[in-house]
């Protein structure tokens, strides 16, 4: 197809150019789209660059866009974005999205959340080695309570971990779920976690953000390129991979294709082989379980 404004230059710092990131999601579309199919999608446009003005877009707007799955139905008539194939990915590139956030449902059944995401967002006076030691203690509660958990760079400052789930619970369950791993954590480690946003709490701290829990809101899907200054890309690692992390934009679109090298290889297993097959659930009972001080 044909890109309009292809020279563009997104990234002033490392000059990549809106072709350059168009023809990053094709070649990435083999382990992108799984992460994708099946899920509202939200897009983080930014038509002039990261210089300009940047839109966040929940809804289809007037124009249709060519291969793009219309979710009529969940959210009050306003059309949904869902991304199922190449075409559609490829078009929504077009269309300067950078980001690509999907939400913790599928399509099929939105309100019934199938995952549980938190967002460890560091202080940046925090070294990538306390990042690395927050996420082992969050991998560590959560295997406490029974759950398995994956984590996922972020693309920009921290990491995502995520705790996949059998549907059946409600978002508010789930909600109220994160919000006791995060205030546990942050009661346990006072001087590592903190679970309130506001900078006094967050000075040298992990944030623990757990608020993304919620119907509507989403994350940034795996393999999707973040808008941020270097182009740091969100990528699933196995847990054995972490310690060799060297940030949230250990990835970017400059070395990303190592990594997509590496995902090639016939045996090499990928770091979220089994994530499919996990079975597991959150409970109100977990939640007060974790409230009272239990692990």
């Amino acid at each position: 197809m044909h890109i309009t404004s292809a020279r563009r230059i997104v990234d002033m710092d490392s000059g990549v150019r809106k072709l350059d990131l168009v023809r990053y999601y094709a070649r990435a579309a083999p382990w992108l789209l799984p992460h994708l199919r099946d899920r509202p999608v939200s897009l983080l446009r930014a038509p002039q660059g990261l210089n300009g003005e940047r839109v966040f877009q929940r809804h289809l707007g007037r124009m249709p866009i060519p291969g793009v799955t219309l979710h009529d139905e969940l959210d009050g008539g306003h059309p949904l974005i869902g991304i199922d194939s190449l075409e559609a990915l490829i078009n929504v590139a077009q269309l300067d999205a950078i980001e690509l956030h999907t939400w913790s449902a599928r399509a099929a059944d939105v309100e019934s959340p199938d995952r549980v995401v938190f967002d460890l967002d560091p202080d940046l006076l925090l070294g990538w080695n306390r990042v690395i030691e927050a996420a082992e203690l969050m991998r560590a509660l959560l295997g406490d309570l029974g759950l398995e958990s994956f984590c996922q760079t972020s693309g920009g400052k921290g990491l995502h971990i995520v705790v996949p789930l059998v549907q059946g619970a409600s978002w508010d369950d789930v909600k109220a779920f994160a919000r006791a791993v995060a205030q546990r954590l942050a009661s346990g480690w006072p001087t590592l976690f903190t679970a309130t946003q506001t900078s006094e709490h967050h000075r040298k701290k992990v944030y623990v953000d757990y608020l993304r829990n919620v119907r509507g809101a989403g994350t940034a899907v795996a393999y999707s390129v973040r808008a941020r200054s270097g182009m740091g890309v969100s990528v699933p690692i196995a847990w054995e991979e972490l310690a060799q992390t060297t940030g949230g934009a250990h990835w970017t679109l400059a070395n990303i294709d190592v990594r997509l090298k590496q995902l090639n290889r016939p045996k090499r297993p990928a770091p979220w082989a089994h994530y499919s097959a996990v079975r597991q659930s959150v409970s109100s009972e977990l939640t007060l379980r974790l409230e009272e001080g239990g692990a």
